[in-house]
């Protein structure tokens, strides 16, 4: 589990906010369960790096909030718009028993064992996320599925996946696809052969040939024609 330092903020004004942002610190707020929200601040370059590893959103994060460790869920990042650097964070609190909907990220795996890739299938994702509703403390990391063995022309679909108890997708009432393995969409001509070419290109010249005497013939009885005038 991931770990992240913060402080509690006392920020009254937007100059405030502005002072902790040049100062390379972004501020959020830890919000849910019993508990006051809480305004605190966290380092932009760890938070940075946090973010770039990828499913952010979706995993628990150790939060140390002036050296007491609580767990909690990022919930909503904001960007600057002109820079694309993170201006604000929410945390959610993690509290056992309640469940939260979160889009959880799709990942395919052993790719090189199935034999519908290795002829040339392609791998059409449908959803890169499915949203679940889940108890805090049961959230997976990612909804795997397994390439091995698969053809062309088959189907992943949502009651193929396996859940924890009490995890289940928000969309119910229907077996929604997540990704199909499906045929190649452009097939590769065959090669034309060298002796074909040559053939086709000397009966081309053939019939080149006598056109560009005609052309000729043509050309000299104009000119005499002229001539005699």
């Amino acid at each position: 589990m991931n770990s992240l330092d913060a402080n509690i903020r006392n920020t009254k004004s937007k100059g405030d906010v502005r002072s902790l942002r040049l100062a390379g610190d972004i501020p959020g707020i830890i919000y849910g369960g019993p508990e006051e929200n809480q305004k605190v601040t966290v380092l932009k370059k760890t938070l940075k790096s946090l973010i770039q590893k990828g499913s952010f959103l979706s995993n628990i994060i150790t939060l140390n909030l002036d050296g007491k460790p609580q767990n909690v869920l990022p919930r909503e990042i904001t960007y600057n718009v002109i820079s694309d650097e993170p201006t604000h964070i929410d945390f959610l609190r993690v509290v056992p028993g309640v469940k939260i909907r979160i889009e959880v990220p799709v990942e395919f795996i052993n790719h090189e064992t199935s034999p519908g890739l290795k002829r040339g299938g392609v791998l059409n994702i449908v959803r890169r996320e499915v949203e679940l509703k889940c108890p805090s403390e049961k959230i997976p990391s990612a909804i795997t599925i397994d390439l091995d063995g698969v053809d062309i022309g088959e189907s992943f679909k949502i009651s193929s996946v396996k859940l924890e108890e009490g995890v289940t997708p928000t969309i119910i009432g229907r077996d929604f696809v997540i990704a199909t393995l499906a045929a190649p969409t452009v097939m590769k001509e065959p090669e034309k052969p060298a002796e074909a070419e040559e053939a086709a290109a000397t009966e081309d010249g053939k019939e080149a040939a006598p056109a560009a005497e005609g052309d000729k013939k043509d050309g000299d009885e104009k000119k005499a024609t002229e001539e005699k005038k």
